[in-house]
């Protein structure tokens, strides 16, 4: 509901629960409400409504949607009340979700439960109105709710001063959904009656009186409530008031048409004439211009589809208020749009596959084509084994429900299928590419992608980095062929380790510790001299000298070469004479040690009895002469240590000089 419900407004929901039987009859025309109360509406669903007036209503306002007995609510819908005892609803009477509606839960006693006063000067005086509600009995029609009360409303209208405009009008029992037949068209009914305003304009006043107490079961539902002007008989139509069916165009078929409107009327003494229109913008009606006669002409010219209404309201006299203007049923004009065809421009298929054409956007389909060919299917089979015979374009009137009608085409085209072809397996070196080719086809596809600089291309470039085998999906539009692959084998870089270098003691033998990898290699040691097998990639040496050994690693397959080197240091062995005479002979003049040259760093120390450094050098490139300080030193016995760094046992021992 509205921020606020107007008192009038209020008014009518009392007033409207009465169409199932009329204490007066309206045997003309019925004008737009006067009061249309709905409620009012929220912006999501869930929420609730102002409360009424305290002068409205007796019963006490909640915001909850299964109200207490002798409580209303004001809210957009309810469910799950009372042990599931009452209807779910969703939305209100007209389908909106965010629609309010009055839901009642009825107090135990019965009795007057709903006042209002309509003040006489917004009704046109001694005029028949019509109040009507629709109304939902909120139990569920189910085994547990048999038995329960159902409401009962007597309506009535009077002056304020006591006098009844029409007798009372009852309900009667409201039944539960689907319990009376008469009621399956919905969960609402519309009751309501009519009366006549007195003709001196006074107020007057609406009560709603529940005749069954509360307690188990008399809750209802009220929405959407009218107070509506009668007044004459109005007939309307196209050229005469004996044709008002509806006319249907096709849009773009309407070009410039005039419409010469009729009407008549019985009733009115003095009527006075407005045609009005209603485009469905939402503007609503509108009042034509100058179209202020019985008849009236309209003119369309080029309009869009759509939905266009006429209609003509009538007052008795110049000085009666537009609300009480009665108007007539709508004359409707109908600008039905085209159909939108939804068709390919083109149709390929596979020779051998089944040919169907499809079309949307109509109800109906006329197909026509080469070789006679003719459907009115929607998806027409041309032929499930189709051949390039059949090709060419197809043609297709597309219908609506309204008879306006749009064509469309489609190309056949039925294609050979693919002959397809690729390239033979390969082989590459690591790190190279090559070319696949693929043929046969307009589209390929291949997989996997990995190491293809493109994957939908009959040609792409393949650099993988392991053997890869690639699988292609050719088609020429139509047809499909995914039986072509090619291997691209790739191949290892030859590469070396000729192992860490080692030293050994001449005379002695080591197993160098190559290790190669590589796809489609051989392999070799140089020098091969010294060496057990030159072939082997771990074979055994045992050279004089100190030696580089080179391992090779060459590819078959031209992805080129690798070498590594492994360096053995052959230490030689040494003599140490015990003896040597310093005399200046020439002879044995200096302590000269065999072969102490090939050991550069070797640290050589001599002492005397008393332990006494005399001598030390790195290397041994000078031999000791015999002297300390520059001076020789006596004949005798000395002593000596040689470290030959290179990580075995210390020389040492004595030696006699001579003089």
């Amino acid at each position: 509901m509205h921020p606020s419900l107007s008192a009038k407004l209020i008014l009518i929901l009392l007033l409207l629960p009465w169409l199932q039987s009329r204490g007066q009859t309206c045997t003309g025309s019925l004008g737009d409400p006067v009061i249309n109360e709905t409620f009012g509406a929220g912006t999501t669903f869930g929420t609730y409504g102002p409360a009424l007036p305290r002068n409205v209503t007796t019963y006490n306002f909640v915001s909850n949607t299964c109200p207490a007995d002798g409580s209303y609510t004001i809210a957009s819908g309810t469910a799950n009340c009372f042990g599931a005892t009452w209807e779910i609803v969703p939305h209100d009477h007209t389908g909106d979700r965010n629609g309010y509606m009055m839901i009642i839960n009825a107090s135990y006693d019965p009795g007057l439960f709903y006042t209002q006063t309509v003040k006489g000067d917004q009704l046109c005086p001694n005029t028949t109105y019509e109040f009507a509600a629709w109304i939902m009995n909120v139990m569920r029609d189910s085994p547990q709710t048999q038995g329960t009360i159902q409401p009962n409303i007597t309506f009535i209208i009077e002056t304020v001063d006591g006098r009844q405009l029409a007798p009372p009008y009852n309900t009667g029992n409201i039944p539960q959904l689907y319990s009376n037949p008469n009621f399956a068209d919905g969960k609402f009914r519309q009751y309501g009656t009519f009366f006549t305003t007195p003709s001196d304009g006074a107020d007057i006043v609406v009560k709603m009186i529940n005749n069954a107490p509360g307690g188990n079961g008399n809750d209802l539902i009220l929405d959407d409530i009218t107070f509506r002007p009668c007044g004459p008989i109005i007939e309307t139509g196209f050229g005469s008031v004996d044709a008002s069916a509806d006319l249907n165009f096709c849009e773009g078929s309407v070009g410039t048409q005039t419409f010469n409107l009729k009407s008549k009327q019985t009733g009115y003494n003095d009527p006075y004439y407005q045609w009005q229109v209603n485009k469905n913008d939402g503007k609503g009606w509108i009042d034509i211009t100058g179209a202020t006669a019985n008849n009236a002409d309209v003119t369309l010219s080029n309009p869009a589809a759509g939905k266009y209404q006429y209609r003509v309201g009538i007052l008795d006299g110049p000085s009666k208020s537009l609300a009480c203007r009665i108007y007539s049923k709508p004359l409707n004009i109908y600008v039905n749009l085209l159909p939108i065809v939804g068709i390919a421009p083109e149709t390929k298929v596979c020779e051998g596959t089944a040919l169907r054409l499809t079309a949307t956007g109509g109800t109906t389909y006329s197909w026509t084509g080469p070789n006679g060919f003719t459907s009115t299917e929607q998806s027409p089979v041309v032929s499930y084994t189709p051949d390039n015979s059949m090709n060419g374009t197809y043609n297709v009137i597309v219908s609506t429900d309204k008879g306006c009608t749009r064509g469309g085409s489609t190309h056949v085209s039925v294609l050979p299928k693919v002959n397809p072809s690729i390239s033979s397996s390969t082989i590459i070196c690591y790190g190279a590419t090559t070319q696949l080719l693929a043929g046969g086809g307009i589209n390929y596809k291949w997989s996997p992608s990995t190491g293809l600089n493109r994957d939908d291309i009959p040609n792409p470039i393949a650099s993988p980095t392991e053997t890869t085998t690639y699988h292609v999906k050719i088609d020429n539009g139509a047809c499909t062929d995914e039986t072509q692959e090619v291997t691209v084998r790739v191949l290892k870089l030859p590469h070396a380790d000729a192992g860490k270098d080692v030293a050994i003691q001449e005379g002695e033998s080591v197993t160098l510790t190559g290790t190669i990898t590589g796809d489609s290699i051989r392999y070799y040691w140089t020098p091969a001299g010294n060496i057990d097998n030159a072939l082997s990639a771990t074979p055994v040496v045992n050279p004089s000298d100190n030696t580089i050994y080179t391992l090779h690693v060459e590819s078959l397959a031209n992805c080129g070469e690798y070498t590594d080197d492994v360096f053995v240091r052959v230490y030689k062995k040494i003599t140490i004479p015990n003896t040597f005479s310093p005399n200046g002979d020439g002879i044995n003049d200096v302590w000269n040690i065999n072969q102490l040259y090939t050991y550069p760093e070797a640290v050589v120390k001599i002492f005397n009895r008393s332990g006494t450094l005399l001598y030390q050098s790195n290397g041994y490139a000078k031999p000791w002469t015999g002297s300390y300080n520059g001076k020789q030193l006596p004949a005798g016995v000395y002593y000596y240590v040689i470290d030959l760094r290179n990580n075995t046992p210390l020389w040492s021992g004595w030696v006699m000089m001579v003089r």
